[in-house]
């Protein structure tokens, strides 16, 4: 095997996490604001249908709320799948977003630094063979897959309660969970998730071959050139 990789300067857990956390922190406070900005407009449209108004809490649990949710964590989840996976095999010149062209597909065993060629700090798995290197190669695929997968099923369940909510305050009969995924209302609201997920997906592989950010790690070093692939900051 391999020598151990050079070990890398670490500094307390805030600095080592700091992406993480700054992204957890931001996720929550940008779900509480929906949650109140959410229940205040559920409110006025049940004041404007004649209705009573709900609790802070009974909206929480409401399939309206749960349904608002989760349909952008399926379309967030699904971009970063096919992201992943597109990227393995495709390639945009000039991007630091993707692989140097004549690079595509998973590489090899040196490349992957896997089984034989895998170094002495290497995940276990890495260095295991069979099922066990074929499950962690495409680990993270699978996962973001299987989140995909749950959010999409929880947005189809809370969504036609949300549905059939309305159709019961319309005086019209509810619908089944079948008929519901197949409606557009449903496709309605997963197309335009999906559709913006990928037009931001697509203008960041373009965009970073022209533009810069310096210092980070999405942006080609400032001086690089427009043609210099798999080049990061």
């Amino acid at each position: 095997m391999s020598s151990q990789q050079p070990e890398q300067r670490r500094g307390g857990f805030v600095r080592d996490n700091a992406i993480s956390l700054f992204f957890g922190a931001i996720f929550l406070l940008a779900l509480l604001g929906q949650a109140f900005a959410g229940w205040q407009q559920y409110n006025n449209e049940q004041v404007a249908d004649g209705l009573s108004t709900i609790s802070l809490w009974s909206f929480l649990g409401s399939a309206t709320f749960g349904v608002d949710v989760v349909e952008n964590w399926q379309s967030e989840y699904l971009q970063f799948l096919l992201y992943i996976w597109a990227t393995v095999w495709l390639i945009q010149h000039g991007s630091p977003e993707s692989k140097t062209p004549g690079e595509e597909g998973t590489e090899t065993v040196k490349q992957q630094k896997i089984g034989s060629a895998a170094l002495v700090g290497s995940p276990k798995w890495a260095k295991a063979g069979g099922w066990r290197l074929t499950v962690f190669s495409n680990s993270l695929v699978l996962v973001m897959g299987g989140v995909f997968l749950l959010c999409w099923l929880a947005q189809s369940i809370t969504g036609v309660a949300a549905y059939n909510e309305q159709q019961i305050v319309q005086l019209q009969d509810p619908i089944g969970w079948s008929s519901y995924v197949v409606s557009a209302e449903f496709w309605n609201r997963t197309l335009q998730n999906w559709q913006s997920e990928f037009l931001a997906v697509g203008s960041m592989a373009i965009l970073a071959v022209f533009l810069r950010q310096r210092g980070s790690a999405e942006s080609k070093p400032v001086g690089a050139a427009h043609a210099a692939t798999s080049v990061e900051g």
